[in-house]
C-alpha cells in the first residue's frame, strides 16, 4: 500500500502531537514543581507527577499510532514514536549543555525548561483525532471513516473502513457472549497470553540488557572510562544521545523492510558485541590504572586518611584511593598516566589539584583505554536503538487483541518501568560492589538471554494485518520461524 502525501503529512503531525497523549497536563505541573522546588521531597513530588506521565503516555502513543496507521507502513510510523522520544533524549542533551554556565540556578532552569513543550501540547491537543477504532466502537462510525479518508488512498478507503467494521462487530459480539474480563479470564485467553509473553517479555529485556543506565548515566560512564572533566562528560554524553536519535531513523527505514524479529536479533548480536568490547576496555582500565606516589600525595595537607593507614601504600593505585572511605580523589600528574596523589575529596581538595593545572578524579581513572570503551558506548547505542529500542515498542502496539489491547498494554508498560526502575536504581551500586566491567558483562550475559528469548517467543508481525495477530498466536506458540517474506491468514506460523 502507498500512502498520499497528504496522508503522510496528516500522520506525521498527529504523531508528532501525540507523543505526550492526554498527559500535557501531568508534565506542565510537574516540570513547574520540580522547577520551585525548596527541599528535596517537593523536587520528589513533581517527578511522581511527570514519571506518571512518562508512564501513561509510554504505551498510549504506540497503541494510538498503531490504530491508525496503514499495516505496511505501521511499524514505521511506531518507529517515528521513538525517534521522537530519542530526539527529545538529544535535545534535552543541548539544553542542559547549554544551562551549564547559568550558575547556581542551573538544575532549576533544566527542570523548569520542560514545562514549556507541555504548555505547547495543551494547545494543539484540540487538533488531535480520535483512534478510528475507538469512534467506531463507540458508534461514531461517520467520525471515524473522515479520518480513515485522510490517512489511506480514495481506492483503499472502503476496503478499510469495511474490514475495520467487521472487525469491531465480531468484537462486540465477542464480549456480549463472554464473561467479564479478569485476570484470569486474560491469561487463560491463548493468544493474549502469548501476546503478553513476547511483548512483555520484550520490553523487560530491553531494560535489562542496560539502555537507560547508559543513556541515564552516560556522563557518569565517561567519567568512569577517565574523561574527569564535567563539561567534558557531557559533551561526550550528547554525542550517545545523538547517536539514539540517528539509531530511531534507521529504525523507521529498515523495521518494516527487515522486519521485527529479523531486527531485534540483528540489534542483540551487536548489543552483545558492544557489551564485551566494554567489559574488556574497562577491566583493562581498572588493572592498569595509574598507582599512587607517596611523594604527589606529600605535597598536599589533605591525604586520604585510608592511604595514611595503610599497611602497604606502595601498592595502592588510583582505583583503590577511588575506593577508600571516607571519599577520596585521585590528583593526576601532568602526564595522566604516572603516579599521582589520593586525597581526601572536597571542594577545597579539587581547587587546589586544579590550580597546578592537574584533573581531578573521584569516579573514573586516567586511563589509556578510555577512547575503547567510548567505542564500545557507541557502538552499543548503534546496534540498540534501531532494533531493541523501536522493535518492543512496535511489537507491543499490535501484538494484543482488540479486545484486551487496553489492559495488555498497561500490563506491559507496568512491567517495563518496574524493569527500568530496578536497573537504574541498582546501576551505581553494581559499579561500587562488583566493578564496572562486571556490570556491562552482566548486562552482555542478558543480552545474550534475550537472543534465545527472541528466537523461541516472538513471532514475525511485520506486514501482518492487526485482525490478523490474534489467529497467529493461537496458531503457534514457538515462534521459531522468523524469515518469511509475508504472512497469509492462511498460513500456520
Amino acid at each position: 500500500w502507498t500512502l498520499t502525501s497528504m496522508g503522510v503529512f496528516y500522520l506525521f503531525l498527529h504523531l508528532v502531537l501525540i507523543l505526550l497523549i492526554g498527559l500535557h497536563a501531568l508534565f506542565f505541573i510537574g516540570s513547574v514543581i520540580m522547577a520551585a522546588a525548596s527541599s528535596p521531597v517537593v523536587l520528589i513530588v513533581g517527578r511522581v507527577f511527570v514519571g506518571i506521565g512518562v508512564g501513561m503516555a509510554s504505551m498510549a502513543s504506540p497503541l494510538y499510532i498503531s490504530e491508525a496507521s496503514p499495516t505496511r507502513v505501521r511499524g514505521a510510523l511506531v518507529g517515528l514514536n521513538s525517534f521522537l522520544v530519542t530526539g527529545g533524549q538529544f535535545l534535552s542533551y543541548l539544553i542542559n549543555l547549554a544551562f551549564t554556565k547559568v550558575g547556581n540556578w542551573t538544575w532549576r532552569w533544566m527542570l523548569g525548561v520542560a514545562a514549556v513543550p507541555a504548555l505547547v501540547q495543551v494547545l494543539l491537543m484540540f487538533t488531535l483525532p480520535e483512534s478510528p477504532r475507538w469512534l467506531y466502537r463507540k458508534g461514531r462510525e461517520e467520525e471515524a471513516q473522515e479520518i480513515l479518508k485522510k490517512i489511506y488512498p480514495p481506492e483503499e478507503v472502503e476496503g478499510e473502513i469495511q474490514a475495520l467494521k467487521e472487525s469491531i462487530d465480531m468484537e462486540i459480539k465477542e464480549i456480549e457472549s463472554s464473561e467479564k474480563v479478569g485476570m484470569i479470564k486474560l491469561l487463560r485467553t491463548k493468544a493474549v497470553r502469548r501476546g503478553l509473553y513476547a511483548g512483555t517479555g520484550l520490553l523487560i529485556f530491553q531494560q535489562f540488557v542496560g539502555i537507560n543506565t547508559v543513556m541515564y548515566y552516560s556522563p557518569t560512564i565517561v567519567q568512569l572510562a577517565g574523561f574527569a572533566s564535567n563539561r567534558t562528560a557531557l559533551l561526550l554524553s550528547l554525542i550517545t544521545s545523538g547517536l539514539n536519535a540517528f539509531g530511531s531513523i534507521l529504525s523507521i527505514y529498515f523495521i518494516d523492510k527487515t522486519g521485527r524479529k529479523k531486527l531485534a536479533l540483528i540489534s542483540l548480536f551487536g548489543v552483545v558485541f558492544s557489551l564485551a568490547m566494554l567489559t574488556v576496555a574497562f577491566r583493562e582500565s581498572e588493572m592498569h590504572s595509574p598507582m599512587v606516589s607517596s611523594i604527589e600525595t606529600s605535597q598536599f595537607n589533605n591525604t586520604c586518611p585510608d592511604y595514611n593507614a595503610a599497611v602497604n601504600p606502595g601498592k595502592w593505585s588510583c582505583m583503590t584511593c577511588l575506593k577508600a572511605s571516607p571519599s577520596c580523589g585521585f590528583c593526576a600528574a601532568d602526564d595522566k598516566l604516572l603516579p599521582g596523589a589520593c586525597l581526601i575529596s572536597n571542594d577545597v581538595t579539587k581547587k587546589l589539584c586544579g590550580s597546578d593545572h592537574r584533573a581531578w578524579y573521584t569516579r573514573g581513572c586516567p586511563s589509556k583505554y578510555g577512547w575503547a570503551a567510548l567505542i564500545g558506548l557507541a557502538l552499543y547505542i548503534i546496534f540498540f536503538s534501531p532494533g531493541m529500542g523501536t522493535v518492543p515498542w512496535v511489537v507491543n502496539s499490535e501484538i494484543y487483541p482488540l479486545r484486551y489491547r487496553g489492559v495488555c498494554g498497561g500490563i506491559a508498560s507496568t512491567a517495563v518501568w518496574i524493569s527500568n526502575l530496578i536497573v537504574s536504581e541498582s546501576f551505581l551500586s553494581l559499579t561500587e560492589a562488583i566493578g564496572t566491567a562486571w556490570t556491562f558483562m552482566l548486562f552482555g550475559i542478558v543480552a545474550i538471554v534475550a537472543i534465545f528469548f527472541v528466537i523461541v517467543y516472538v513471532p514475525e508481525t511485520k506486514g501482518v494485518p492487526m485482525e490478523e495477530v490474534e489467529k497467529m498466536l493461537k496458531q503457534r506458540s514457538l515462534q521459531f520461524k522468523f524469515w518469511q517474506k509475508r504472512y497469509s491468514g492462511s498460513e500456520k506460523q
